[in-house]
């Protein structure tokens, strides 16, 4: 009896100490919302600089569009084919100088002004009409022309462009008659004179510098000689030196 006494009190007297000992473990350490949010917390620094390395990309190559199209003036030179008519026959292969100038009115609209000479030697055969023993004449034919251009698609090393060219062009086809535009004719060639001439094409430009560029014009040249059409087809390619500031 006296045992069970014993037991019965030490039982109350270590029941709330347990509970004490319980209390204080729990509030040693809490689910405190600071610390439900620091796995955010610590992600949240690794997105910010994420993100400002990103900004700095795009302001350098913002920056560098800027150095590379920001002139008021293109100039260029350089060469060309074309594949066109020196008759109504006659097919030829022509080979061109080119040169011109645009004027920038911001980095992506400008006006060219565009001059050019093409040269070819086409095979007219043997002319049993004429007894000529002139075979492949040669003819040469200018073109001063003006339209707009256009920078459609803008990259620090290179663009994309576009540009729709009309004007006057010459046609010189008695170089080797003498001057003699029956016997020209005869041969199959149109006769010299002059007639409106157009350019439509895209181009390609590749900066090696933000002021020095190669440039690939693939185009469609047309011309009306002897009251016809020529729907040529051929390219230009230049050397472009950029400069001015708008």
């Amino acid at each position: 009896m006296v045992s069970f006494r014993r037991i019965a009190l030490l039982l109350a007297l270590g029941l709330p100490a347990l509970q004490a000992v319980q209390a204080q473990s729990s509030s040693s350490n809490p689910a405190t919302p600071d610390q439900a949010q620091a796995p955010a917390a610590q992600s949240q620094p690794q997105v910010s600089v994420q993100a400002r390395i990103k900004a700095r990309r795009e302001q350098r190559r913002a920056a560098a569009i800027h150095d590379a199209y920001a002139h008021s003036y293109e100039a260029y030179v350089g060469g060309g084919y074309v594949r066109t008519q020196a008759g109504p026959p006659q097919k030829v292969n022509m080979y061109a100088w080119n040169s011109g100038i645009t004027h920038y009115f911001d980095e992506r609209l400008g006006v060219t002004v565009d001059g050019r000479g093409y040269y070819g030697t086409p095979f007219v055969g043997l002319n049993t009409v004429t007894n000529s023993a002139i075979t492949k004449p040669s003819i040469s034919e200018y073109a001063a022309l003006i339209g707009p251009t256009y920078r459609f698609y803008l990259q620090p090393k290179y663009a994309i462009s576009g540009r729709v060219l009309g004007g006057y062009a010459y046609g010189k086809f008695s170089g080797d008659t003498g001057g003699n535009t029956n016997l020209s004719t005869a041969l199959g060639l149109y006769p010299d004179g002059s007639t409106y001439a157009a350019s439509a094409g895209v181009f390609v430009d590749y900066n090696l510098a933000p002021d020095i560029v190669l440039r690939v014009a693939p185009e469609y040249f047309l011309t009306g000689f002897g009251s016809t059409q020529q729907n040529g087809l051929g390219f230009t390619s230049s050397i472009v030196y950029r400069f001015g500031k708008q």
